[in-house]
């Protein structure tokens, strides 16, 4: 049996905060913090996953109005315990170079792109947890047929809860956060 690595011990006995994950250089790359526990993401990302995720941030960035910045696999910084790292990450905070986190207020969409390793907590620890942070849009990106599709959810101010707003295949409309249109079918380059 291989020996835990030092940095792997949380710092305190009731777990990691979320400002300690900037603290870790030796951390792989992709860790994330969910309820004061550290998710590593060991295994491989798929082709399919890495270009749904280029292709998002292309799309939206080539729409997204002024003030309104599109990011990769940046955290989230939804409390002390909980700094989850979503695919794509739409938020109205100017661009700084050093920046390593977001917070929900100026996170406007938040998008997970579903893989076998983060179906779990996409499709419902984060689900929950970014609605209970107030972000106001999530997208869940699942692969059919190896194409994407993309379930929308919008926060309900009153619940604060997520109401699904639609499954979408194909093409995706959307007039939150901004008036977005997207091909599906060719969101994926040199398929």
């Amino acid at each position: 049996m291989t020996a835990v690595p030092d940095w792997m011990y949380p710092p305190r006995e009731e777990g990691w905060y979320a400002e300690d994950l900037d603290k870790l250089p030796e951390a792989p790359r992709h860790t994330e913090l969910i309820d004061g526990a550290l998710v590593l993401m060991m295994s491989p990302q798929r082709a399919w996953h890495g270009r749904v995720i280029n292709g998002l941030v292309n799309t939206l960035t080539a729409q997204a109005p002024e003030g309104v910045e599109v990011d990769a696999q940046m955290t989230v910084r939804l409390d002390k315990r909980n700094r989850p790292e979503p695919d794509v990450v739409v938020s109205r905070a100017p661009f700084v170079p050093d920046r390593t986190f977001y917070t929900p207020a100026e996170v406007l969409l938040a998008v997970e792109v579903v893989s076998p390793e983060s179906a779990h907590r996409d499709r419902t620890v984060k689900l929950r947890k970014y609605a209970e942070a107030g972000i106001p849009v999530y997208w869940r990106v699942e692969q059919e047929d190896d194409l994407p599709v993309v379930h929308v959810y919008e926060l309900d101010t009153p619940t604060g809860a997520y109401v699904a707003t639609g499954i979408h295949r194909h093409k995706l409309r959307a007039e939150i956060p901004f008036a977005i249109k997207i091909d599906l079918d060719t969101l994926l380059p040199g398929r």
